[in-house]
């Protein structure tokens, strides 16, 4: 299965998914795939902006775990008003973003993403 089609599962699958993205540590999209059904808003055509965005944050973060101790970052939630980001960590070098519409299904979105997983690793 193609990064394109595992992207594409997630975000059809999870209820309320807008697109998502697997993307370099260095801000470069390795895939993205954006729902057909987007209305014109935020993000509506690129995804990996949202990547590239939040990718410093992403890093400070895993920087500030590993101050305290607290391990590898696994997962990175951010809620604004016009949509939820989901980032997920492949590899130390790798993330998937999936971004859902406010009301979308958080629960299922993640169960999807850590279902992926092994997919997304073996195809690396």
């Amino acid at each position: 299965m193609s990064f394109e089609e595992i992207l594409r599962e997630i975000v059809e699958s999870c209820g309320g998914g807008i697109g998502a993205a697997l993307m370099g540590s260095d801000g470069i999209a390795i895939a993205e795939y954006v729902a057909p059904r987007v209305p014109d808003g935020p993000l509506s055509e690129d995804i990996a902006v949202a990547g590239i965005e939040f990718g410093r944050i992403l890093e400070e973060t895993r920087k500030a775990a590993d101050a305290l101790g607290g391990g590898q970052l696994v997962e990175t939630l951010v809620v604004l008003a016009r949509m939820s980001l989901l980032f997920r960590g492949i590899d130390d070098d790798t993330f998937l973003v999936v971004v859902l519409t406010p009301d979308g299904n958080l629960g299922k979105a993640r169960y999807l993403m850590r279902r992926h997983l092994l997919a997304i690793r073996q195809e690396l």
